[in-house]
């Protein structure tokens, strides 16, 4: 029969310096912000005190920081890091209220995306919790609203409205797509449809997030996100060069 180690001591000692002495193999301090620090003693009859950091928000990776304060003591931090993607997305999808509207014979077209593919698309590229609408239009409505908001008199393949004004307003924003457009792009550019629409909806939500293209490091910047998150949804580089049929 294995013989247990006896528990370390546990000496606890208040604002006023009073102690308090029990017997204990690990102690947890649970900070206010969901933070936790658990001393493990199991092995503390060998001289061995283990340091686990944990977060209670799963959308947070809690980490832990030493200081040496002197040659026999350390500072001991519990840091909190948000879990995210090799795209820069939270691992854990914010949340997003998602409308999915359809403008006047366009819901039966060839190749629509399903509501399914959309929702993965948006969540894909957000970077916080959002509100979004996400309309499809035929390309007399995109003539209209681009007229209209852009004073432009054609139809576009993406129009987005962001309403957020500053940076700690919640995400909110309209996101139009004009189907006869979008689907003459993507015959022209030679790639499917459905990689097509992926693009232009990730393009969209990152606009109704606050990211430009005005300028060459913007653009470099949303460039390079665009395709990161197209790529981790097993779409091709869509800035590729288009390639010529042998």
């Amino acid at each position: 029969m294995t013989k247990k180690s006896p528990a370390a001591s546990l000496i606890l000692f208040d604002a006023d310096g009073r102690a308090r002495k029990s017997a204990a193999h690990a102690l947890r301090v649970q900070l206010p912000d969901g933070r936790s620090l658990t001393v493990d003693l199991s092995q503390a009859a060998d001289g061995v005190v283990a340091l686990l950091a944990e977060h209670t928000d799963t959308r947070q990776q809690a980490g832990l920081l030493v200081r040496p304060d002197n040659h026999d003591a350390v500072s001991v931090a519990v840091t909190a890091t948000p879990l995210v993607t090799t795209t820069g997305t939270p691992a854990t999808p914010p949340d997003v209220e998602l409308d999915i509207q359809y403008g006047d014979g366009v819901r039966k077209r060839a190749g629509m995306p399903s509501a399914k593919q959309i929702g993965k698309w948006v969540r894909s590229a957000l970077f916080a919790d959002a509100a979004l609408t996400i309309r499809f239009v035929d390309e007399e409505e995109g003539r209209t609203l681009n007229g209209t908001y852009r004073g432009k008199d054609y139809a576009t393949n993406v129009l987005t409205f962001a309403y957020a004004e500053h940076a700690d307003d919640p995400v909110t924003g309209d996101i139009v797509l004009c189907c006869p457009v979008v689907e003459a792009e993507a015959r022209e550019q030679k790639k499917p449809l459905d990689a097509h629409y992926a693009h232009l909806i990730v393009h969209g939500v990152l606009h109704a997030q606050g990211y430009e293209h005005e300028d060459d490091g913007e653009a470099e910047e949303m460039e390079a996100i665009e395709t990161e998150t197209l790529q981790a949804l097993g779409y091709a580089d869509p800035y590729l060069p288009v390639r010529e049929d042998r």
